[in-house]
C-alpha cells in the first residue's frame, strides 16, 4: 500500500512538472527579460494616453485636443478638395513656419466660432443679432483663407521681380563653366528673396534623387507666374532633347529681361488712369478753392453792396 501511494505521488509529480514546463516554454518564451527587456522598454516610446491628465503639458491637454476639435469643424464645413486647395496657396506662400494645414483649419473653425459668437454678442439675441453672427461667422471662416492667398500673392510678385536677376546670375556661372548643380548652388546663396528658396528646394530635390526635370516641374507647379513656367517649360525640353544648357539659360535670359520691360511700360501707360479719379476728388477741389475762391468771394461782397 506504501509503495503504490508513492508511486502515485512520484507520477503526480512528474506529471506537474510536465505541465509546468510546458506552460513556460509557451506563455514565456515570447517574455523578453533581462538587458533585452530593458532595452525594449527604452525603445518603446510612451504614448499619451499612458500618462495621467495631470503629467501632460498644458498644450497637450488643452490647446491639440481644441485645435483637433476646431479642424473636425472646419473639414464638416467646407467643400471637397479643400485640404489641396489650401496646400496649394500654402506652396505659393512659401510655407510659412508654423503654418501647417492642420493648424489653418483649426483657426477657420475657430474663426467661424469666435466671429458668430462676436456677431450675436454685438447685435444682440434677435433676428438682426442672428444675421451679424452669420455674417461674423462667415468673415472669421475665410479669413484664413483670405490671409495665405494674399501672402501668396504678394510673394509671386517678389518672386516674379528676382527672376530676371536669378536668371543672369545662373546664366554667368553656367557660362563660365560651373556645373548646372553648383550654379543653382551659387544662386540660392548669393541671391535674396524667395528666390533663393525656391532654387534652394530644387537643388534639394536633385540631390535627394528626383531628376532634374522633375524638380522643375515641382517648382513650376508650386508658383503661378507665366516666367518661371516658361523658364522650366524651356529646360525641362532641352534637358530631354540634350540641348546646350548654356544657350538656353541665355535665351531665357534675354527674354525675361524683355518681359521684364515690357510690364514696366505697361504699368506706366496705366499710371494717368489710375491718378484720374483721386486728381477730380481730392486735387482739382482743392485747386479750385484756392483760385477761385478770393475772387468768388469779392464777387459776393460786390453783389451784396449794390
Amino acid at each position: 500500500m506504501g509503495v503504490q501511494l508513492l508511486l502515485v505521488f512520484g507520477a503526480a509529480s512528474v506529471a506537474a512538472a510536465c505541465v509546468t514546463l510546458f506552460l513556460v516554454v509557451v506563455l514565456g518564451g515570447n517574455t523578453v527579460t533581462g538587458v533585452a527587456r530593458s532595452l525594449a522598454m527604452i525603445e518603446n516610446s510612451v504614448s499619451h494616453e499612458e500618462v495621467g491628465r495631470n503629467q501632460l503639458a498644458a498644450t497637450d491637454r488643452l490647446a491639440r485636443p481644441l485645435l483637433a476639435g476646431m479642424k473636425s469643424l472646419a473639414l464638416k464645413l467646407s467643400p471637397s478638395g479643400t485640404g489641396e486647395r489650401l496646400i496649394r496657396w500654402l506652396d505659393m506662400a512659401g510655407n510659412p513656419a508654423g503654418w501647417t494645414l492642420e493648424r489653418l483649419l483649426g483657426f477657420k473653425g475657430a474663426g467661424l466660432l469666435v466671429g458668430g459668437l462676436v456677431g450675436v454678442l454685438l447685435g444682440g439675441f434677435t433676428v438682426k443679432g442672428l444675421l451679424i453672427g452669420a455674417a461674423g461667422a462667415a468673415v472669421g471662416f475665410m479669413l484664413p483663407d483670405v490671409m495665405v492667398f494674399n501672402l501668396g500673392v504678394k510673394r509671386q510678385e517678389v518672386l516674379r521681380r528676382g527672376l530676371a536677376d536669378a536668371l543672369d546670375m545662373l546664366t554667368v556661372c553656367v557660362e563660365a563653366g560651373q556645373g548646372f548643380d553648383g550654379a543653382i548652388l551659387h544662386v540660392a546663396k548669393s541671391v535674396e528673396g524667395p528666390v533663393a528658396g525656391e532654387f534652394a528646394r530644387v537643388l534639394a530635390e536633385i540631390q535627394i534623387g528626383k531628376s532634374r526635370s522633375a524638380a522643375f516641374s515641382s517648382l513650376a507647379a508650386r508658383t503661378k507666374v507665366p516666367e518661371i513656367r516658361t523658364f522650366v517649360t524651356a529646360l525641362v525640353q532641352a534637358d530631354r532633347l540634350g540641348l546646350p544648357i548654356g544657350g538656353v539659360l541665355r535665351e531665357q535670359s534675354v527674354q525675361m529681361r524683355l518681359i521684364r520691360r515690357q510690364r514696366a511700360e505697361e504699368k506706366a501707360q496705366k499710371v494717368p488712369v489710375k491718378i484720374l479719379f483721386p486728381m477730380l476728388l481730392c486735387i482739382f477741389p482743392a485747386v479750385f478753392i484756392v483760385i477761385i475762391g478770393p475772387g468768388a468771394i469779392r464777387m459776393i461782397d460786390t453783389f451784396s453792396h449794390m
